[in-house]
């Protein structure tokens, strides 16, 4: 393997997940003190990404970069975007970061997101952080129209792909599901048109099973059939809001 990289090519990738507060974004903490009053201290916050092994597939770089960050091999990826605008890294902070790592001010990046349960992701918290999509904090670079753009994508791409069961657990109740397409949307549906429309899809599958350890009246459970989906012969809508 060649282990160099491409000084002006890196990766960024998008780690979107889904749990009871609603769509989370994975960041990373970013820090530099140089100590002096000449350079602004760095103290916030970017998505994961790094630079292309020139021996290395983007595809592959993106695996890598989640792999590493996530602790999890699976890979529900989505490339979405490149972003080459030669002055995107402009800030004095974001200038001192490039040049304190030794690579160049211009770079393009190709940007991807990756959709995975939560709790299947195991991070290190004293590096990573999720955080509510419409409450992110302070970011570097050109992060803020990063995963603007990635939420744009994934809020198109939900609605005639079938992305959104990569956010759910393996099984699920249509509460879950309703709530993971509101959380993602960012809108309210309504419960019994929702029903409706989704117990017409095939591949949304009943089981004999319902939600244990809840104070309410037991769910049924359903999973999502890839089988099934692959099969059907005219795609449609995954739920029509």
């Amino acid at each position: 393997m060649d282990f160099r990289k491409r000084d002006n090519v890196s990766v960024d990738c998008v780690i979107f997940g889904l749990d009871t507060d609603g769509l989370k974004i994975l960041l990373r903490k970013r820090t530099l003190n140089m100590f002096s009053d000449d350079y602004p201290v760095v103290d916030d916050w970017i998505i994961t990404g790094g630079r292309v092994f020139i021996s290395k597939t983007l595809e592959a770089s993106a695996n890598r970069i989640f792999e590493d960050s996530t602790n999890f091999s699976v890979f529900n990826r989505t490339q979405f975007r490149t972003y080459g605008n030669p002055s995107r890294i402009k800030s004095d902070k974001d200038l001192l970061w490039v040049r304190s790592h030794g690579v160049k001010n211009q770079s393009m990046t190709i940007a991807y997101y990756f959709t995975q349960p939560i709790d299947c992701i195991d991070v290190d918290e004293n590096e990573f952080k999720w955080f509510s999509v419409n409450a992110l904090p302070e970011l570097g670079f050109d992060h803020y129209e990063i995963i603007r753009d990635a939420h744009e994508d994934l809020k198109l791409k939900i609605m005639v792909e079938p992305i959104i069961f990569d956010l759910m657990p393996d099984k699920f109740t249509l509460n879950e599901l309703q709530f993971a397409f509101e959380s993602v949307l960012d809108i309210e549906l309504d419960n019994r048109n929702f029903r409706k429309k989704v117990l017409k899809k095939t591949y949304i599958v009943p089981l004999n099973e319902t939600k244990k350890g809840t104070a309410k009246k037991p769910s049924k459970l359903y999973v999502f059939s890839r089988d099934v989906y692959d099969k059907v012969s005219e795609k449609d809508f995954i739920i029509n809001v």
